[in-house]
């Protein structure tokens, strides 16, 4: 057999999206579908999710409440066996450090972090009692490598998201799960569009990396598909940056 047939293909396998009602998840979604998968959506928005799944070939909505154990052990439960867990549900506040309240802090983290952690748990644990591996593909951001300000909060999430891909990927490479961290760059969502409304923001853009266009959930979401097959089973405990450039380089008016 050519170890490269269909080696992009993802049929005979179950993927679990958790945040995929829109952007980055929903990409995800839909780019694992169309690659054979037998996709789950996941998230609360199930009437949004109902819409999205049934325009997908072999794919089901699932209600998903990140912040309430009940939800995730119900999600999980209602799931069955699952190949490839892709931990994308999050949200965010913009503000100074010193202007976060405990309930911001608490709803991020538990959005973001503490949830995703619950739900791998338990997918982890299914995966290893099954003995057939699997993939898990967390969705950090570039704070789960660098540091902006005025999203303290979230970076820390995100760098928790980080470590735990790290972490996991050793304790779990046993057990032939591969465990990998995607690192969105300056990706137009719904979470950020206001934010990039000035035209500041996208002359700041065209200097500050080598791709001078904002990001899609389209360009994050084939390494996604990629991580998902056997293509990556030598790949794990990586932070991935999906980024045009921006963690490694810079632009500047100089011509030689």
């Amino acid at each position: 057999m050519n170890p490269f047939d269909n080696i992009f293909s993802l049929s005979g396998k179950t993927a679990f999206v958790a945040g995929a009602s829109r952007g980055i998840g929903l990409s995800i979604a839909q780019a694992l579908a169309a690659a054979g998968a037998r996709t789950i959506l996941a998230a609360r928005s199930l009437d949004k999710l109902e819409t999205h799944a049934a325009a997908l070939p072999n794919a089901r909505a699932l209600a998903l409440d990140v912040t309430s154990s009940t939800s995730i052990r119900k999600a999980v439960d209602a799931a069955g066996d699952i190949d490839i867990l892709v931990n994308v549900s999050g949200t965010n506040v913009r503000k100074r450090f010193l202007d976060f309240t405990q309930e911001e802090y608490e709803r991020i983290m538990q959005t973001n972090l503490h949830g995703l952690v619950e739900l791998t748990k338990l997918v982890g644990e299914k995966m290893i009692r099954r003995s057939h591996g699997g993939k898990i593909i967390n969705i950090g951001s570039m704070m789960s490598l660098l540091g902006l300000p005025y999203i303290a909060i979230y970076a820390i999430s995100k760098g928790g998201l980080g470590q735990l891909t790290k972490a996991l990927a050793a304790e779990w490479g046993q057990y032939n799960i591969q465990v990998n961290c995607i690192a969105p760059g300056f990706i137009l969502t719904d979470l950020n569009r206001a934010m990039w409304q000035p035209p500041e923001m996208e002359q700041w853009l065209k200097h500050a990396q080598a791709n001078p266009r904002m990001g899609r959930p389209e360009d994050v979401a084939p390494l996604a598909a990629f991580l998902a097959g056997r293509g990556a089973d030598y790949i794990t405990g990586q932070i991935i940056p999906v980024d045009g450039g921006y963690s490694t380089t810079a632009v500047w008016p100089y011509v030689p």
